[in-house]
């Protein structure tokens, strides 16, 4: 396994890769590693010539008050994760390369970004396709791989994609929880003992609402108003966001259906975790 730090020499290895024949299977992430990252790895180790993996705390998709500085780190652990499941490449770039002085260029995809996370959180989406966008050009990937976890983020990162005519697969694939039901997250480790217990309140929603929308249940409002009720009922917890929505647009749905997805954000404390399922 190569380690390349410098973007110039990842995007020539790249290219020459491509050049030769190579399909390149790609999975971007922030780093700390667990198995939602792995299970996307393994896959792309099937699906191409060359597998990928980027290491890079985007700085442009975090708000002043958020936790850029404290975002969990574990490079050589990442590492050793990462030749484990046979990665070929790992590129771990410093924020100066990939946003050098002068840097003014940004991709923005509208409408779909502007709901759920993106209300609370303005400027996050834009960092986040700006930096996906920058690193398909050096990856040259033929497929990429994100979780489902980042409902919203996958559904961006798509719609980018089309508009853009960026020639790559864009493969999302299932959330990875733990056994006890909590999706798989680099931020649960902010969580203290009690409040990690609370946050099974997020995948107890879920599967409350599946059951109450597979029972016949078709209003909205009627299944987020006991969710909320679910929900704010831990000491510790504080909704961002609570809704059902169209899976392609993330507008609200006004009546439940087989393109009806729940999305949660919730505070467990300091710490805010998302969630998300189909609910028939």
């Amino acid at each position: 396994m190569d380690v390349i730090q410098e973007t110039a020499a990842m995007q020539q290895r790249c290219l020459a890769l491509r050049k030769a024949g190579k399909t390149i299977s790609f999975v971007p992430t922030m780093g700390y590693l667990h198995s939602g990252h792995l299970s996307l790895l393994q896959e792309g180790r099937k699906r191409g010539d060359v597998l990928v993996l980027s290491i890079f705390v985007n700085p442009t998709q975090f708000g002043p008050n958020e936790d850029l500085d404290s975002y969990p780190q574990s490079l050589e652990k990442d590492l050793d994760l990462a030749r484990s499941v046979g990665v070929d490449l790992v590129w771990t770039p410093l924020p100066k390369q990939v946003y050098p002085d002068g840097y003014s260029t940004y991709v923005n995809v509208e409408r779909l970004t502007e709901v759920l996370c993106g209300a609370s959180r303005p400027d996050h989406f834009r960092g986040v396709t700006t930096v996906v966008c920058k690193l398909f050009n050096v990856v040259q990937p033929t497929v990429a791989l994100f979780g489902q976890k980042d409902f919203q983020q996958l559904t961006v990162i798509r719609r980018m994609v089309a508009d853009l005519n960026i020639p790559v697969e864009i493969a999302g694939l299932p959330i990875i929880r733990e056994g006890d039901g909590l999706a798989m997250s680099s931020r649960n480790v902010y969580l203290s003992v009690d409040q990690r217990q609370q946050a099974l309140v997020l995948s107890q929603a879920i599967a409350t609402a599946q059951q109450l929308a597979r029972g016949g249940e078709s209003d909205p409002s009627e299944i987020l108003t006991l969710l909320r009720k679910m929900i704010e009922a831990m000491p510790d917890a504080r909704v961002d966001y609570l809704q059902i929505c169209h899976q392609y647009t993330l507008q609200d749905q006004q009546q439940v259906d087989a393109d009806s997805v729940l999305l949660l954000a919730v505070f467990i404390g300091k710490t805010r975790l998302i969630d998300n399922s189909f609910l028939l």
